[in-house]
């Protein structure tokens, strides 16, 4: 597996990672938690060696199952978690935002002792909280760095003004935000200009478009209630309909490369910075096994000029969140 550092001063991972919160969260899946396990540990047998939970992901079960799955291999793998949601462990589900200091310094020590660990690799603040200034939430974590707990400091979703406040109390070495073929903002929106800028590593989630860039969804895919897409615009079926051109052109230039279309999807993204590294999450080893084949993918300059050309002229139907949860990096 190639590896690329996560910006300046940050880990060198697999240049592909692993998104582990639909193991068990937020999706619905009949793999069982031996399977989920065993999964991980196959990824780190193909050279993955980034992978990223949060206390929030079933919630706290998700860490607890990333814990066991690498405690053999710790020395050898990146685990990043974050903090940042309010909790509420009866209803187990999240209730609201919160980055109080001693809600952070909680969190560490419970994000410790669920992951196995005595040291978290990143430490993400997952979403902004309005009452607590990034500056103070940044000092927190640099405490944290400084008593042991804690190796780098990340953003997660987090707009450039904020990012520069906090670089300047504690470096930055990642930022994680939505970026793929249908959600291209970070390069119009300063993110990634910013991270260059800075030497921050960008680490895109959803890199997949929640599994529509696949090429293995319709507008007659059926989505469960307890699928979190099921909540969203852009899983309309009119809205997949719409966006269906997108997924054809992946097709076209996937049927070229002798690939899939999730291959040209990651691949893509791969070629825009050396320091970006995408989190696929799965739950089959042969879509596993698909991800981690893009990592030796080469796009030309050529090709991807054609895919940003081709792409930018495909409107892209519906919002990619829930009515009343945008982001505050998509203004």
């Amino acid at each position: 597996m190639i590896t690329r550092q996560l910006g300046r001063h940050g880990p060198y991972v697999s240049a592909i990672g692993f998104g582990c919160m639909g193991l068990n969260s937020n999706y619905v899946t009949s793999l069982s938690r031996d399977g989920a396990i065993e999964l991980i540990r196959a990824a780190v047998e193909r050279g993955v060696t980034l992978f990223d939970t949060a206390e929030v992901y079933g919630p706290f079960s998700n860490e607890e199952i990333v814990g066991e799955a690498l405690a053999p291999v710790r020395k050898d793998v990146v685990i990043a978690t974050k903090f940042g949601y309010l909790i509420d462990p009866q209803l187990a589900r999240q209730i609201g935002v919160t980055s109080r200091p001693e809600h952070i310094r909680a969190v560490c020590d419970a994000s410790l002792k669920r992951l196995r660990l005595e040291i978290i690799d990143i430490f993400y603040q997952h979403r902004i909280d309005p009452n607590v200034s990034i500056e103070e939430v940044a000092g927190t974590v640099k405490d944290l760095i400084t008593a042991g707990k804690v190796k780098h400091f990340g953003l997660s979703d987090a707009p450039t003004p904020i990012i520069r406040r906090a670089h300047a109390v504690q470096p930055v070495v990642a930022l994680q935000s939505e970026y793929s073929l249908w959600a291209r903002e970070p390069a119009t929106n300063g993110l990634l200009q910013t991270c260059e800028e800075l030497g921050i590593g960008f680490v895109p989630h959803s890199p997949l478009g929640r599994g529509f860039l696949t090429g293995t969804m319709s507008k007659d895919t059926p989505l469960d209630e307890r699928d979190m897409r099921s909540a969203l615009p852009r899983f309309r079926p009119d809205a997949m309909e719409k966006n269906q051109p997108l997924v054809e052109l992946l097709k076209r230039i996937a049927q070229r490369k002798g690939a899939t279309p999730a291959q040209i999807a990651l691949a893509w993204l791969i070629a825009q910075k050396p320091w970006i590294v995408p989190i696929p999450g799965t739950t089959k080893l042969q879509r596993l096994e698909e991800n981690l084949g893009a990592a030796e993918l080469r796009l030309s300059a050529q090709d991807v000029s054609e895919i940003e050309r081709a792409a930018a002229e495909i409107p892209i139907e519906g919002e990619r969140h829930r009515p009343g949860h945008r982001p505050a990096t998509d203004g």
